[in-house]
């Protein structure tokens, strides 16, 4: 780089669009996923699932499994040896707390009651053919589609009298909706290869969480932490359903100590529907008062959801509800209902996502009872302060998303009579939805280094499962120390590097930028520290009479132009390198009353199509706008959004899981007969990001924005739908049958 050119103020980098840095390794071919991953002498591991959903095992026979060529070995309960449980008092978080093979009690269908392991693939899978089990104490599993609490429903929050001032509201919407058991079916099955060196664990794992694997693993395999390193390069994606350990992990990880060989475990489909979670079904019954001219003065929200046996996970439904809109008096309630099924988990979105769908139905309805705009009722709602915590927002945008929105989309050309608008022989419905979704931090570290060469590494414990990370941790480096994004390597997926976030809950870049922030400036302290010990070309002068932009040093009473680049300070004074440490406290869970509200909000507006004289309906246009503080890049941001609303429209049109009666099996567990949305169904799609960075949070200002797509556009989906058939769809997912007593022709 000539001098000349090295003067040049650099560009932003933070909020400029840039591809994704690991696109050309993704579309070469060249990027590793867990079960990419060999070693010599490798061996395959495949586990044998429970015919039954509710039962006990009387025997298993391994005898004729056990011939045949190329089997190694076949655990049971009785030669898998000891897993230990993760108590709850635990640092770390797992949705199955019971280990593998633990003992004879089949809970729900498919769950792992042995497992072959042989030389290959082939011969593993065609051994776990042969295996027999016999039950005994079998019962019908209880897999009903209707859900009734197993215990009284708990109050999530409650303020007011929401019960005595419904009931002489002067507009009232009382109505309960459902949504099914969604399956989380990403491309990359979930695999885990695990070796042993006779002291620790190196395991490739598909995982959303490396560093909270470490500690999972090592209590349940009864190490010290330091003996299992977890390692991820990349993930074909998880949506939630990677983040927390499977009990297959463990299975692979005791084959490789007890065979002292490496394993591989990849999981099959129809087991994906099974053993390693789901969105759990849930029944929700919303009940909202309003005055005549649409302040809300009541609102309750009491739900139910499923869950596994021996299992504590929760759906929050209720997690958007007691803050999205002002009233003064309001209640939220959750119970479960225990069903012979696998554990529940979460999916983009957990608990927002079928609770939005839910509130903003009841919304959309109450607008039609009032006789008023919907976008109006949404804005004449609005909160000054979150009313749950009674503490003021730390950025909340919600009004000027649906502004925004309504006149982008259109919206004031919208007739509100059911079938009015027409395109042809096409009935025309247009919907609006809200949305929201928390925004708060993990604990993270980071660790940033200037090299003599020019380049700049950053490096964290995380990992990128398909959304950026690795460009978007690459921009904010290479904003912070004013070189090209081209310079900058990210080093990351693996829990020998500081500790990072979970990709999870849309917070792992919001964790990062502090940790990364401090990290940075502790790295150009030494830097500055240099140029004043070992480069005359400062005339020794004092570190604090130093400074440091636009990638060089230069004394503070100058410009960064008098001053050098960053490697010529490090060739000058002989040293490699400076790396410099950050870490940073998270806010999530964090006890004791909050400063400040931490949310993303944002609107989405939808058109859909209906042909009544073929009974089609199509999802053909949507836009979105968000309010999600500072976006680091666009580009990816945009795909974030893109991508969760076509799971949205997956998610009110077609996903639905099916379980067999008599035996608790998913009958639908393949991707022929579970129906995803696909390009074909996708809509025009546009996105609008608003500006608003909330420094609140992070000093860049920035929030996640992974879930908040999905949160919502069910809702605005079926809200568009009986516009134009005059149907309103409760119960997800909307089928054609329910469309067909329409009587818009």
């Amino acid at each position: 780089m000539s001098e000349a050119a090295s003067s040049v103020t650099p560009l932003p980098v933070v909020g400029q669009q840039f591809a994704r840095v690991d696109g050309p390794l993704k579309v070469s071919g060249a990027a590793r996923y867990s079960s990419d991953h060999s070693f010599a002498g490798m061996l395959y591991a495949v586990p044998v699932g429970a015919t039954i959903g509710n039962g006990h095992i009387d025997a298993i026979d391994t005898r004729t499994a056990a011939a045949m060529p190329g089997v190694r070995k076949i655990y049971t309960r009785e030669n898998i040896g000891t897993f230990y449980r993760v108590p709850k008092s635990a640092k770390v978080i797992i949705d199955e707390r019971r280990p593998p093979l633990e003992d004879d009690v089949i809970r729900y269908y498919g769950q792992y009651v042995a497992l072959v392991v042989a030389d290959t693939f082939e011969q593993a899978t065609a051994a776990a053919d042969k295996v027999k089990v016999s039950y005994k104490g079998q019962q019908t599993p209880n897999v009903a589609v209707k859900l009734s609490a197993d215990e009284k429903p708990k109050v999530d929050t409650e303020r007011g009298n929401p019960a005595d001032v419904f009931a002489s509201a002067a507009v009232k919407v009382d109505q309960t909706y459902s949504t099914p058991t969604e399956t989380h079916n990403p491309i990359e099955l979930h695999a885990s290869v695990a070796t042993w060196d006779g002291t620790r664990f190196t395991l490739y794992e598909t995982t959303q969480a490396i560093v909270n694997f470490r500690g999972v693993m090592a209590q349940m395999l009864g190490v010290p932490t330091e003996n299992v390193r977890v390692v991820t390069e990349f993930l074909g994606s998880g949506f939630g359903g990677k983040l927390w350990p499977w009990t297959q992990a463990m299975l692979a990880a005791a084959a490789a100590r007890d065979l002292n060989k490496p394993v591989k475990l990849v999981v099959s489909r129809q087991m994906m529907f099974h053993n390693v979670g789901h969105r759990p079904q849930t029944q929700q019954r919303l009940r909202l008062g309003a005055t005549k001219d649409g302040k809300l003065v009541s609102l309750q929200h009491d739900y139910i959801y499923h869950r596994a046996l021996e299992a504590d996970y929760s759906e929050d439904c209720g997690e958007a509800t007691g803050f999205l809109y002002s009233t003064p008096n309001l209640r939220v309630t959750a119970g479960f209902a225990e069903r012979h099924v696998g554990p529940a988990t979460s999916m983009r979105g957990p608990g927002a996502v079928p609770g939005l769908y839910a509130l903003e139905s009841a919304m959309d309805e109450l607008a039609i009872a009032l006789e008023v705009d919907p976008v109006e009722l949404r804005l004449k709602n609005e909160p000054a302060i979150d009313e749950a915590e009674n503490v003021p927002f730390s950025s909340r945008h919600l009004k000027e998303c649906l502004t925004t929105g309504a006149d982008k989309f259109g919206w004031a050309k919208r007739d509100p009579r059911i079938g009015s608008m027409r395109n042809g022989d096409l009935v025309l419905g247009w919907g609006v939805a809200a949305c929201s979704w928390i925004a708060e931090r993990f604990p993270a570290a980071a660790s940033v280094t200037f090299n003599a060469d020019g380049s700049v590494r950053v490096a964290s414990g995380t990992q990128d499962i398909g959304t950026g990370t690795y460009t978007v941790l690459g921009q904010m480096v290479a904003e912070l120390a004013g070189v090209e994004l081209s310079k900058v390597k990210v080093v990351i997926g693996d829990t020998n590097l500081p500790p990072g976030p979970i990709s999870g809950g849309s917070m792992a870049t919001a964790s990062l930028v502090p940790a990364v922030a401090q990290a940075t400036r502790d790295a150009i302290g030494k830097l500055l520290a240099a140029a004043s010990e070992g480069d005359s070309h400062f005339g020794h002068a004092a570190a604090d009479q130093l400074a440091f932009a636009h990638g060089r040093v230069h004394r503070k009473k100058d410009s960064p132009d008098s001053g050098r680049r960053f490697d010529e300070v490090l060739t000058a004074a002989r040293m490699g390198h400076v790396e410099g440490q950050g870490k940073s406290e998270g806010t999530f869970g964090k006890e004791g009353k909050k400063e400040y509200s931490s949310h993303s909000f944002g609107a989405h507006f939808v058109e859909v199509t209906w042909q009544p004289k073929i009974a089609r309906l199509r999802v053909s246009r949507v836009l979105t706008v968000i309010d999600a503080g500072r976006i680091i890049n666009p580009l990816t941001g945009r795909n974030q959004i893109e991508g969760a609303v076509v799971m949205g429209v997956g998610m009110a049109l077609f996903e639905e899981t099916h379980y067999d009666k008599r035996n608790g099996m998913a009958a639908n567990s393949n991707l022929a007969d579970y129906i995803m949305a696909t390009h074909a169904d996708s809509p025009d799609m546009d996105v609008v990001f608003l500006d608003y960075p909330d420094l609140k949070l992070n000093e860049m200002g920035a929030r996640g924005i992974g879930e908040i797509g999905l949160a919502g556009i069910a809702a605005a989906i079926t809200n568009a739908v009986h516009h134009a058939t005059g149907i309103r769809v409760s119960d997800l997912p909307i089928h054609i049958e329910d469309l067909l007593a329409s009587k818009v022709a």
